[in-house]
């Protein structure tokens, strides 16, 4: 009876691992679905501080698509951050080409990780164009 026991212990210890191995496998998000998450919580989460738009560059990557990006900069606590936000899924939200250098915009940050931050978001836009 004990044999019994231990068998059974065991396959459902097996089991039990391989159900979860396969749950976590099943909600892996992919890089694209990452950055909407983390754009959606800084945009209702985040912070909001003033900074300035230092660049704004557009050029085609390596799989021939226009890559569209903002280069900004903001202070928090007396640190200067300079980040830059890839737009590129953005575009329907603003008009990259009426944003100027040295425009002042609203940046949201993490007030954890103040490096972490964002410009755009789909529900919320910190340029002033």
């Amino acid at each position: 009876m004990n044999l019994f026991r231990i068998y059974a212990l065991t396959g459902a210890i097996a089991i039990g691992a391989a159900s979860s191995l396969l749950w976590v496998c099943r909600r892996r998000k992919d890089p694209e679905q990452r950055e909407i998450l983390r754009r959606r919580r800084l945009s209702t989460e985040g912070r909001i501080t003033d900074g300035n738009v230092v660049d704004v560059q557009e050029f085609d990557s390596d799989t021939n698509h226009s890559v569209q990006l903002v280069v900004y900069t903001y202070d928090v606590a007396g640190v200067q951050y300079q980040c830059s936000q890839d737009v590129t899924h953005l575009r329907q939200f603003l008009d990259l080409h009426s944003c100027r250098i040295g425009v002042i915009a609203s940046v949201k940050y993490d007030p954890r990780n103040p490096a972490d931050s964002i410009v755009v978001a789909e529900n919320w836009c910190g340029l002033r164009i």
